[in-house]
């Protein structure tokens, strides 16, 4: 089901668009994209056909990520469906023990997210492959972290993390518990095209689908709470938001199990809603985003305002200052105050932190200053946790990317907003047992390593025409 977009002929184009349309239209599983392709073909739509049938979601190092709608260009259940056959085939080709071992599911609170998960379980089940479905909107740091706690071949999370509401997102782990890099995703990619469009399904109740409860999502709240490098401290008055993500009960109980204290939360944003009403791009980084979580913080005398994006991956974070004004500090600024905090309370010259080429260099002055091995990857997080994979002689202890990705211990192998979170508050909360304040903490940092100076410019694109940017 393709449409060569070389040709020179529109109308040659648009009927193969159209036969395309009609194909998909006999096989795809959805009653609501069932419809929607019916209707642009009874209307002739061209212009819609042709957005989405003229080509298709590319599988990549992010798996897959669009808007939702019918036809190959979009995320839907025949492109899940079709993922999960390519991921599954890709496995049982690799690792002969992937029936055993498994892949665990979690997808957040997004439109068919849910549905999502179990065809992925439903699809791999019918390949013979075992399935373990997280409990319902789990974030992204507890699908990345079960995968090497439960000793998976794979993971799958369905989300588009901090995207606007039209869109999802399909992200895929191996065994190692980090994203997927080539040459991993060309051969999925491969395996996709391979699978064709007669997908098998397993019955939701077949025996190789198990749907765990809540005993590992608390299992990973201890492991974030634990995270802690001075736990004596008590901690200080904190005001977070979820931005209508599935973070916000868990970074509450995270926290509190931590020692450092419940947060106050923007009760708007708490709950889970794929709307995301109440912003209008529900990510951290973006201005605006976090007007209510720093309104609430300054009018309670906060000390601190912490935002997670909807899959709490990210963690954005805003401080007051003396004249009674709060700023948002950016994602660079988060990774110096953690990087100093993790770095004065560890030892060893076999320490490793990372960052990515488009974040500060402040972060190899830290390292050589401290006399431990630094590493700069490409942008992404998977690059990262790979460079953590690739050097197993060295003792990871810290990596950021400045778009708001933070890992603070050896585990999940991708950024966790949730115990960044913790580590973020311990930095608040010694900083006051020393009489400081974060921006003092930060002065401080500058003197010793270099004044550097942060910007940002934020850029929205659709995943398709970014995509087609970069190629």
């Amino acid at each position: 089901m393709s449409v060569d977009p070389s040709s020179t002929d529109p109308t040659a184009v648009d009927r193969a668009v159209g036969e395309t349309a009609r194909k998909w239209l006999a096989v795809d599983p959805d009653p609501v994209t069932r419809s929607e392709i019916q209707m642009l073909l009874e209307r002739n739509d061209l212009p819609a056909l042709r957005d989405r049938f003229g080509s298709s979601l590319q599988f990549g190092t992010a798996g897959l990520r669009g808007a939702l709608g019918a036809g190959p260009n979009r995320m839907n259940r025949l492109v899940v469906r079709r993922a999960a056959a390519g991921l599954g085939r890709f496995l049982l080709v690799g690792d002969p023990q992937c029936t055993g071992r498994g892949v665990v599911i979690g997808h957040d609170a997004r439109h068919g997210s849910a549905e999502f998960a179990l065809d992925t379980a439903r699809v791999l089940a019918a390949q013979g492959i075992r399935s373990l479905l997280l409990p319902p909107h789990v974030p992204t740091p507890v699908l990345a972290w079960a995968i090497t706690e439960l000793g998976a071949a794979a993971g799958v999370m369905v989300t588009a993390s901090h995207n606007p509401p039209q869109d999802n997102g399909y992200k895929v782990y191996l065994g190692d518990g980090a994203q997927i890099i080539p040459p991993n995703d060309r051969l999925i990619a491969e395996q996709i095209d391979a699978a064709g469009f007669a997908i098998s399904l397993a019955a939701q109740d077949h025996p190789l689908i198990e749907y765990l409860g809540d005993d590992i999502v608390h299992r990973y709240a201890g492991f974030a709470a634990g995270v802690r490098l001075h736990p004596d401290v008590p901690g200080v008055s904190v005001v977070a938001t979820a931005l209508h993500g599935v973070g916000g009960a868990l970074l509450a109980d995270v926290l509190e199990q931590s020692g450092l204290g419940r947060p106050e939360v923007v009760v708007s944003q708490h709950e889970p809603d794929p709307l995301f009403p109440t912003v209008a791009f529900p990510n951290p980084e973006e201005p605006g985003a976090m007007d209510a979580v720093i309104d609430l913080a300054r009018a309670r005398g906060a000390a601190l305002a912490l935002a997670n994006d909807p899959d709490a991956d990210r963690l954005g974070a805003a401080i007051p200052l003396a004249d009674g004004d709060w700023r948002r500090l950016s994602g660079d600024e988060i990774g110096w105050l953690l990087a100093d905090h993790i770095l004065g309370r560890t030892s060893g010259a076999d320490r490793l932190v990372v960052t990515t080429l488009v974040s500060s260099s402040l972060l190899e002055r830290m390292a050589r200053a401290h006399g431990v091995h630094h590493l700069e990857t490409f942008t992404g997080f998977k690059w990262i946790g790979h460079a953590v994979l690739d050097h197993p002689g060295w003792r990871f202890v810290f990596g950021y990317e400045q778009a708001l990705g933070y890992l603070v211990a050896p585990r999940p192998l991708d950024k966790d907003g949730i115990s960044a979170a913790v580590m973020l508050v311990e930095v608040a909360a010694v900083a006051r047992s020393d009489g400081k304040t974060i921006e003092q903490r930060l002065d401080s940092i500058r003197e010793r390593y270099g004044d550097l100076r942060t910007a940002e410019r934020s850029i929205r694109m659709a995943p398709v025409d970014a995509a087609r940017r970069v190629a």
